[in-house]
């Protein structure tokens, strides 16, 4: 595949320098504008502040893009054309020229593509809720099993059916790890009710994990689960209850498939009055920082 690469990502990786893949999913289809552009921002800065090379990923006029300018951004979060973008679409987006926004599946595999080892998201896609009946299960647990990519998040998006998600994510033989916790974090809040399978505690651990495995030969992600910040927050009980209900409004609605999670995290938004908002943004932060500190780990291996 034809990518483009910016001058500052080639130059980083032709010479062996930390990079950090970016998704661009969370600008277009996961908060509202303008916060949406001001936290790509923001992220592309603290992983710079980290010692590492930001590389927001998405599809523009037709061609895969590995790292953006701010003009780029800026269209990604304000032009309601630019479509979301798993594995499946690329080749729908690409063939017709349009704009996508890559979400984590999509952006794994461009960043691999171009090289990139380290990827820092909000949240994994996984089982959804009622997937026994609906089969809705995210392209991103798949991707994991083949695309050897570290992905750095707050564990998986809190709608979702967590113990199924990490059920799944065993059988296709993908690492997950706690950083610093024994217990699996949901996104919205340090706790779920998992146990982390596997915990680490520091980048270095992180990045020797990600060379022996790949060193072995074992194709495939590793998930770097990284709690959100203990004041950030929204206590597990709390969410629960406000996730539900905007469960029963989308299911009223017959909202599903691709629609789905843009529609329960722009309503979790509303019911929380912003609150959800700024938990989601705190937690990108977060994981951006380990990001580039694992990535400068890996760099020197």
């Amino acid at each position: 595949m034809n990518l483009t690469v910016t001058d500052e990502v080639r130059d980083a990786l032709a010479s062996g320098r930390p990079v950090v893949a970016l998704e661009s999913t969370i600008i277009s289809h996961g908060m509202p504008y303008p916060q949406n552009v001001e936290m790509a921002r923001t992220v592309e800065g603290i992983v710079r502040d980290g010692g590492a090379v930001p590389a927001t990923i998405a599809v523009l006029h037709g061609r895969p893009t590995i790292g953006l300018s701010a003009d780029d951004l800026e269209l990604l979060a304000s032009d309601e054309s630019v479509i979301k973008v798993s594995i499946r679409d690329l080749p729908y987006v690409v063939s017709r020229g349009l704009h996508g926004a890559t979400t984590v599946a999509s952006t794994m595999r461009l960043a691999a593509l171009a090289g990139i080892g380290v990827f820092v998201t909000g949240g994994l896609g996984g089982v959804h809720r009622g997937a026994e009946t609906s089969y809705d299960v995210s392209a991103d647990l798949t991707e994991l099993s083949t695309t050897s990519v570290a992905v750095v998040c707050a564990g998986v998006k809190s709608i979702l059916d967590i113990g199924l998600t990490l059920e799944k994510l065993e059988t296709l033989g993908v690492p997950v790890l706690g950083y610093g916790t024994d217990e699996f974090p949901s996104f919205f809040s340090r706790s779920s009710g998992f146990g982390a399978p596997m915990r680490v505690d520091s980048p270095a651990e992180v990045a020797a994990l990600m060379k022996a495995k790949w060193d072995l030969g074992l194709a495939g992600g590793v998930v770097v689960a990284n709690p959100i910040p203990a004041e950030s927050e929204i206590p597990a009980d709390e969410i629960g209850a406000i996730i539900d209900q905007a469960l029963g409004d989308m299911n009223r609605l017959g909202i599903r498939g691709k629609d789905a999670t843009p529609y329960l995290l722009g309503r979790i938004v509303e019911i929380t009055s912003g609150e959800s908002l700024k938990a989601n943004i705190a937690l990108v932060e977060h994981n951006a920082r380990l990001g580039a500190a694992i990535a400068r780990e890996y760099a020197a291996r």
